[in-house]
Protein backbone atom coordinates (compact mmCIF):
# COMPACT_ATOMS: atom_id res chain seq x y z
CA UNK A 1 0.00 0.00 0.00
CA UNK A 2 2.81 2.86 1.15
CA UNK A 3 4.87 1.40 -2.12
CA UNK A 4 1.89 2.34 -4.21
CA UNK A 5 1.37 5.89 -2.66
CA UNK A 6 5.06 6.55 -3.30
CA UNK A 7 4.93 5.74 -6.62
CA UNK A 8 1.79 7.50 -7.30
CA UNK A 9 3.21 10.71 -5.07
CA UNK A 10 6.37 10.65 -7.36
CA UNK A 11 4.54 10.69 -10.34
CA UNK A 12 1.71 13.42 -9.86
CA UNK A 13 3.77 16.65 -8.78
CA UNK A 14 1.07 16.98 -5.76
CA UNK A 15 1.58 20.48 -4.04
CA UNK A 16 0.91 20.85 -0.31
CA UNK A 17 -1.88 23.13 1.19
CA UNK A 18 -0.62 23.63 4.50
CA UNK A 19 1.50 26.93 5.58
CA UNK A 20 2.28 27.30 9.66
CA UNK A 21 3.25 31.02 9.10
CA UNK A 22 -0.34 31.46 9.11
CA UNK A 23 -1.73 32.16 12.42
CA UNK A 24 -4.56 30.37 14.45
CA UNK A 25 -8.02 30.96 13.04
CA UNK A 26 -10.77 31.59 15.83
CA UNK A 27 -13.77 29.86 14.35
CA UNK A 28 -15.45 28.43 17.95
CA UNK A 29 -16.87 25.73 15.79
CA UNK A 30 -17.19 21.86 17.61
CA UNK A 31 -16.49 18.36 16.03
CA UNK A 32 -17.23 14.72 16.54
CA UNK A 33 -14.41 13.00 17.71
CA UNK A 34 -15.30 9.50 16.41
CA UNK A 35 -15.38 11.58 12.42
CA UNK A 36 -11.60 13.42 13.10
CA UNK A 37 -10.34 9.96 14.13
CA UNK A 38 -11.75 8.32 11.34
CA UNK A 39 -10.01 11.39 9.17
CA UNK A 40 -6.73 10.75 10.79
CA UNK A 41 -7.32 6.88 9.99
CA UNK A 42 -8.06 7.34 6.65
CA UNK A 43 -5.27 10.23 6.14
CA UNK A 44 -2.52 8.50 7.62
CA UNK A 45 -3.69 5.12 6.46
CA UNK A 46 -2.86 3.78 10.07
CA UNK A 47 -4.00 0.02 9.16
CA UNK A 48 -1.52 -0.76 6.75
CA UNK A 49 1.72 0.65 8.71
CA UNK A 50 3.18 -1.18 11.33
CA UNK A 51 5.49 0.11 14.08
CA UNK A 52 7.52 -0.16 16.97
CA UNK A 53 6.31 -2.03 20.26
CA UNK A 54 4.69 0.80 21.99
CA UNK A 55 4.04 2.79 19.73
CA UNK A 56 0.09 2.39 20.14
CA UNK A 57 -1.07 4.97 17.21
CA UNK A 58 -4.15 6.29 16.76
CA UNK A 59 -6.81 7.98 19.75
CA UNK A 60 -4.57 6.81 23.10
CA UNK A 61 -6.83 8.94 25.56
CA UNK A 62 -10.37 9.68 25.11
CA UNK A 63 -12.57 12.96 26.06
CA UNK A 64 -16.06 13.33 26.16
CA UNK A 65 -16.49 12.73 21.96
CA UNK A 66 -16.26 16.38 21.14
CA UNK A 67 -13.63 18.27 19.84
CA UNK A 68 -13.22 22.35 19.40
CA UNK A 69 -9.58 22.83 19.06
CA UNK A 70 -6.74 21.11 17.36
CA UNK A 71 -3.76 20.92 18.47
CA UNK A 72 -0.10 19.42 17.74
CA UNK A 73 3.09 18.74 19.57
CA UNK A 74 6.19 16.83 19.04
CA UNK A 75 5.58 14.89 22.31
CA UNK A 76 2.89 13.25 25.13
CA UNK A 77 4.83 15.15 27.98
CA UNK A 78 3.20 16.91 30.92
CA UNK A 79 4.68 20.42 29.00
CA UNK A 80 3.18 19.99 25.99
CA UNK A 81 -0.15 18.58 27.86
CA UNK A 82 0.03 21.35 30.48
CA UNK A 83 0.47 24.36 27.22
CA UNK A 84 -2.35 22.31 25.51
CA UNK A 85 -4.79 22.86 28.17
CA UNK A 86 -4.41 26.48 28.49
CA UNK A 87 -4.83 27.25 25.22
CA UNK A 88 -7.93 25.56 25.30
CA UNK A 89 -6.89 22.51 22.85
CA UNK A 90 -8.96 19.01 23.10
CA UNK A 91 -7.76 17.16 20.94
CA UNK A 92 -3.68 17.16 21.13
CA UNK A 93 -1.93 15.16 17.81
CA UNK A 94 1.58 13.81 19.13
CA UNK A 95 4.47 12.19 17.15
CA UNK A 96 5.65 10.82 20.34
CA UNK A 97 2.96 9.26 22.10
CA UNK A 98 2.42 7.99 25.87
CA UNK A 99 2.91 3.84 25.49
CA UNK A 100 6.48 3.48 24.44
CA UNK A 101 7.60 1.55 27.95
CA UNK A 102 6.12 -1.64 29.28
CA UNK A 103 3.01 -1.69 30.94
CA UNK A 104 3.42 0.14 33.62
CA UNK A 105 1.47 1.73 37.36
CA UNK A 106 -0.24 5.00 36.95
CA UNK A 107 1.29 6.59 39.66
CA UNK A 108 3.27 9.70 40.06
CA UNK A 109 4.41 11.63 36.96
CA UNK A 110 1.67 9.27 34.95
CA UNK A 111 -0.76 10.06 37.36
CA UNK A 112 -0.49 13.30 36.70
CA UNK A 113 -0.43 13.44 32.87
CA UNK A 114 -3.57 11.01 32.84
CA UNK A 115 -5.32 13.48 35.87
CA UNK A 116 -4.51 16.74 33.50
CA UNK A 117 -6.04 15.05 30.63
CA UNK A 118 -9.13 14.12 32.22
CA UNK A 119 -9.64 17.24 34.26
CA UNK A 120 -9.36 19.36 30.32
CA UNK A 121 -11.02 17.12 28.30
CA UNK A 122 -7.90 16.45 26.54
CA UNK A 123 -8.02 13.62 23.85
CA UNK A 124 -4.79 12.66 22.55
CA UNK A 125 -3.75 10.98 19.28
CA UNK A 126 -0.61 9.37 18.37
CA UNK A 127 0.91 9.07 14.94
CA UNK A 128 4.94 8.08 14.99
CA UNK A 129 5.71 5.84 11.85
CA UNK A 130 2.39 6.55 9.93
CA UNK A 131 3.44 9.99 9.55
CA UNK A 132 7.33 9.47 9.35
CA UNK A 133 6.64 7.93 5.79
CA UNK A 134 3.77 9.38 4.86
CA UNK A 135 4.12 10.65 1.20
CA UNK A 136 2.41 13.77 1.38
CA UNK A 137 2.33 15.12 5.16
CA UNK A 138 5.20 12.79 6.67
CA UNK A 139 8.25 14.54 8.31
CA UNK A 140 10.79 13.04 5.41
CA UNK A 141 8.73 14.50 2.52
CA UNK A 142 8.04 17.94 3.88
CA UNK A 143 11.59 18.76 5.18
CA UNK A 144 12.74 17.80 1.69
CA UNK A 145 10.01 20.01 0.58
CA UNK A 146 11.48 23.10 2.83
CA UNK A 147 14.87 22.12 1.23
CA UNK A 148 13.57 21.92 -2.19
CA UNK A 149 14.55 18.56 -2.82
CA UNK A 150 12.99 16.56 -5.38
CA UNK A 151 11.67 12.93 -3.77
CA UNK A 152 12.72 9.63 -5.61
CA UNK A 153 12.86 6.64 -4.28
CA UNK A 154 12.81 5.17 -0.76
CA UNK A 155 15.02 3.04 1.48
CA UNK A 156 14.85 1.33 4.71
CA UNK A 157 12.57 -0.96 5.52
CA UNK A 158 10.09 -1.64 8.53
CA UNK A 159 7.77 -4.77 7.92
CA UNK A 160 7.86 -4.16 4.23
CA UNK A 161 7.20 -0.48 4.64
CA UNK A 162 9.47 2.51 3.40
CA UNK A 163 10.54 4.66 6.03
CA UNK A 164 13.09 6.71 4.66
CA UNK A 165 13.28 9.24 1.61
CA UNK A 166 15.69 9.47 -1.04
CA UNK A 167 16.05 12.95 -2.78
CA UNK A 168 17.56 14.07 -6.25
CA UNK A 169 20.70 16.09 -4.90
CA UNK A 170 23.12 17.60 -7.14
CA UNK A 171 24.13 20.08 -4.97
CA UNK A 172 27.19 20.79 -3.29
CA UNK A 173 27.66 20.21 0.58
CA UNK A 174 27.92 23.99 1.22
CA UNK A 175 24.56 24.95 -0.18
CA UNK A 176 23.00 21.63 1.55
CA UNK A 177 24.14 23.28 4.97
CA UNK A 178 22.96 27.07 3.38
CA UNK A 179 19.38 25.46 3.56
CA UNK A 180 20.09 23.21 6.98
CA UNK A 181 21.12 26.99 8.67
CA UNK A 182 18.15 28.30 7.52
CA UNK A 183 15.79 25.88 8.41
CA UNK A 184 17.47 25.09 12.10
CA UNK A 185 18.60 28.32 13.04
CA UNK A 186 19.06 26.72 16.12
CA UNK A 187 22.47 24.44 14.59
CA UNK A 188 23.55 21.49 12.81
CA UNK A 189 26.33 19.29 13.04
CA UNK A 190 27.86 18.26 9.85
CA UNK A 191 30.04 15.52 9.56
CA UNK A 192 31.77 15.53 5.74
CA UNK A 193 33.19 12.62 4.38
CA UNK A 194 31.42 11.69 1.50
CA UNK A 195 31.16 13.29 -2.02
CA UNK A 196 31.38 17.15 -2.14
CA UNK A 197 28.42 17.43 -4.45
CA UNK A 198 26.24 14.75 -3.82
CA UNK A 199 23.93 13.21 -6.12
CA UNK A 200 21.23 11.59 -4.06
CA UNK A 201 20.52 12.68 -0.87
CA UNK A 202 18.46 10.43 1.72
CA UNK A 203 16.13 11.78 4.72
CA UNK A 204 15.46 10.21 7.82
CA UNK A 205 14.05 12.44 10.60
CA UNK A 206 14.42 11.87 14.05
CA UNK A 207 17.11 8.87 14.70
CA UNK A 208 18.92 8.18 11.65
CA UNK A 209 20.93 5.04 13.80
CA UNK A 210 19.33 2.63 11.77
CA UNK A 211 20.16 4.65 8.23
CA UNK A 212 23.46 5.01 8.05
CA UNK A 213 24.69 1.24 7.64
CA UNK A 214 22.01 0.99 4.64
CA UNK A 215 23.46 4.28 2.66
CA UNK A 216 25.66 2.78 0.64
CA UNK A 217 23.44 -0.29 -0.34
CA UNK A 218 21.00 2.28 -1.52
CA UNK A 219 23.30 4.40 -3.76
CA UNK A 220 23.55 7.21 -1.61
CA UNK A 221 26.51 8.73 0.54
CA UNK A 222 24.77 11.42 1.98
CA UNK A 223 22.07 11.45 4.74
CA UNK A 224 20.11 14.43 6.55
CA UNK A 225 18.33 13.34 9.79
CA UNK A 226 17.81 14.28 13.61
CA UNK A 227 20.32 12.38 15.73
CA UNK A 228 23.30 10.17 15.52
CA UNK A 229 25.32 8.01 17.94
CA UNK A 230 29.24 8.45 18.34
CA UNK A 231 30.15 5.47 16.31
CA UNK A 232 28.69 7.02 13.48
CA UNK A 233 31.18 9.46 12.66
CA UNK A 234 33.83 6.22 12.25
CA UNK A 235 30.99 4.92 10.00
CA UNK A 236 31.14 7.99 7.92
CA UNK A 237 34.82 8.26 8.17
CA UNK A 238 35.48 4.73 6.94
CA UNK A 239 32.28 4.35 4.02
CA UNK A 240 32.96 8.09 3.15
CA UNK A 241 29.61 9.40 4.35
CA UNK A 242 28.24 12.38 4.65
CA UNK A 243 25.99 13.06 7.71
CA UNK A 244 23.58 16.10 8.59
CA UNK A 245 22.69 16.13 11.93
CA UNK A 246 19.28 18.79 12.80
CA UNK A 247 17.72 17.75 15.95
CA UNK A 248 15.70 14.88 16.48
CA UNK A 249 12.92 17.29 17.90
CA UNK A 250 13.33 19.81 15.19
CA UNK A 251 13.17 17.45 12.44
CA UNK A 252 9.95 15.89 13.63
CA UNK A 253 7.80 18.99 13.89
CA UNK A 254 6.47 19.16 10.40
CA UNK A 255 3.64 16.34 10.13
CA UNK A 256 2.31 16.70 13.46
CA UNK A 257 1.82 20.15 12.03
CA UNK A 258 0.56 18.95 8.94
CA UNK A 259 -2.01 16.73 10.50
CA UNK A 260 -3.36 19.47 12.80
CA UNK A 261 -4.27 21.67 9.77
CA UNK A 262 -5.79 19.16 7.51
CA UNK A 263 -8.06 18.37 10.49
CA UNK A 264 -8.72 22.41 10.95
CA UNK A 265 -9.91 22.77 7.25
CA UNK A 266 -11.30 19.35 7.22
CA UNK A 267 -13.83 19.96 10.25
CA UNK A 268 -13.65 24.15 10.17
CA UNK A 269 -11.53 23.75 13.49
CA UNK A 270 -9.39 26.01 14.25
CA UNK A 271 -5.63 24.44 15.66
CA UNK A 272 -2.31 25.23 17.12
CA UNK A 273 1.06 24.55 17.62
CA UNK A 274 2.45 23.46 21.07
CA UNK A 275 6.28 24.21 20.51
CA UNK A 276 8.86 22.84 23.31
CA UNK A 277 12.44 24.52 23.76
CA UNK A 278 13.90 20.65 23.94
CA UNK A 279 17.63 20.74 22.43
CA UNK A 280 17.98 17.47 20.84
Amino acid sequence: MTKDIYRFWNQSGLSFRFDFSFPPRRLHHVASLSDIIHFCENRLHLSTIPDFPGAENGLQVENNGTVSKIGAAVDAGLGPFKNAAEAGIDFLIVHHGLFWEPAYPVTKLRYRKYKLCFENNLAVYGAHLPLDCHPEIGNNAILAKKLNLEPSNWFLEYEENPIGLITHGSISRNEIKQRLDVLFPKGITAIEKGSDSPEKIAILTGSGASAVSQLRAAGVDTLITGELKQNHFNQAEESELNLYLCGHYATETFGVCALAEEVALEFNLDWEFIPSDCPL
